[in-house]
C-alpha cells in the first residue's frame, strides 16, 4: 500500500449534555466525517487520503473540529460545501482554506 498523502481526523467525541465544553458529536461531527468519507470516495481518493474518527481534539468550542495532516491545519467545517472546499482546495489543490480554519491553531 502506498503512503497516504493526507490524513484527516474528525472529532466525533461525545459528552454529557450538561458539560459546559459541549462536544463535536452534538455539533455534527459524525455527519461531517461521513461527508468527508463520501467526498473522498466519489473522487477516487480513498487510497491517498483517509478520513478517520477522532476522540476529543481539545477545541470543543469550535466543533465540529477537523485536523489535516501532515500540514497540521485545523478546520471547523459546518456543511457539505465546507467539506467539498477543503477536499478540493486543500487536499487536492494544496491551498488551505483560510476562511474555515480555526483561529490561533
Amino acid at each position: 500500500m502506498a503512503r497516504l498523502e493526507h490524513h484527516v481526523f474528525i472529532c466525533v467525541n461525545e459528552r454529557s449534555s450538561d458539560d459546559p465544553r459541549g462536544c463535536c458529536a452534538s455539533r455534527g461531527g459524525s455527519e461531517i466525517r461521513g461527508l468527508f468519507s463520501d467526498e473522498l470516495k466519489a473522487r477516487g481518493l480513498k487510497s491517498k487520503i483517509r478520513a478517520n474518527k477522532a476522540g476529543c481534539l481539545d477545541l470543543c468550542s469550535h466543533g465540529p473540529v477537523v485536523v489535516v495532516y501532515p500540514s497540521g491545519i485545523w478546520y471547523s467545517p459546518q456543511s457539505g460545501d465546507d467539506v467539498r472546499m477543503i477536499v478540493e482546495d486543500h487536499l487536492i489543490g494544496g491551498k488551505p482554506v483560510t476562511d474555515l480554519q480555526i483561529p490561533g491553531t
